[in-house]
């Protein structure tokens, strides 16, 4: 063996650069993918947040229907009273709540009927093609444009 074979080879300036580039190319792509997971596990965990926070108000849903019916049927003799003011109160604190955390309720009485929104309970025929919302029997709600639940509702056609 000639001395000549065993030495290292050094790569000229050419090679060099080359590496370099690949090199550099290569950590570029590493940084960038490690930018996209950081950003796809935030909208993740956001999403998860939105959809933890959706099925607690799913579940309240049904509480804060049973105070607003409370409301609409007192009996007349307890109309002023303290205990009703207090109920009226509660309700108001749960919409302020559900306010805060991004719910809206779906407007419907007098607004055109929108099966993405509403379910319609009855119709009523009427002379025209619009169908109108003409009464709320169970209000619906709406969280990020995602519907929690549909407000039910009676509906006529056209005026």
């Amino acid at each position: 063996m000639s001395k000549k074979e065993n030495t290292p080879q050094i790569p000229n300036a050419e090679e060099l650069m080359q590496q370099v580039s690949e090199l550099t190319d290569a950590l570029l792509r590493e940084r960038a993918d490690s930018v996209n997971v950081r950003r796809r596990a935030e909208e993740d965990k956001a999403r998860l947040g939105t959809f933890y926070k959706s099925l607690v108000i799913k579940e309240l849903l049904p509480v804060i229907d049973n105070f607003e019916r409370a409301l609409k049927n007192t009996p007349s003799d307890l109309a002023d009273s303290e205990y009703l003011k207090g109920v009226a109160g509660t309700v108001k604190q749960f919409e302020t709540i559900l306010n805060k955390l991004g719910v809206e309720r779906i407007k419907t009485v007098g607004e055109v009927f929108d099966p993405n929104l509403h379910e319609a309970v009855s119709m009523e025929e009427g002379s025209g093609s619009v169908e109108t919302v003409t009464e709320e029997l169970q209000a619906g709600y709406v969280l990020n444009e995602e519907v929690l639940r549909h407000a039910m509702v009676r509906v006529k056609s056209g005026e």
